[in-house]
């Protein structure tokens, strides 16, 4: 199966649907079902019933994954929306924006202190 040009830890814009135009940073990466999850995006009610997990039940809002078709990635030097190419530099791949020509790297997340 095709790798995903999208990671975990990239910068997004919603293409389509009702969250058009909204952005954020792709928290996990779903290869199996081509889809990505994103925070605060594509948000769902559901009905739960009561358990010991969720003692009053009701109806909670969740997050669902999209489609990787409906995002796509904004460059992190030229701050634009951009299609990804592939270039081959020795035995590495590298993603590269086809506006700028820069390499885009994966946002590191920062380890939370306790």
């Amino acid at each position: 199966m095709n790798k995903l040009k999208i990671k975990k830890g990239d910068k997004v814009v919603i293409l389509s649907g009702r969250d058009k135009g909204k952005t954020g940073i792709v928290e996990r990466v779903f290869t199996k079902n081509r889809a990505v999850l994103v925070p605060k995006v594509n948000v769902v009610k559901k009905a739960v019933k009561v358990s010991k997990d969720n003692p009053a039940g009701g109806i909670i809002d969740s997050e669902r994954p999209l489609p990787v078709s409906r995002v796509q990635l904004i460059c992190s030097s030229c701050e634009k929306k951009t299609r990804i190419k592939l270039e081959k530099k020795g035995d590495k791949k590298q993603r590269v924006c086809t506006k700028c020509g820069k390499v885009i790297e994966a946002r590191k997340e920062e380890k939370k202190e306790k």
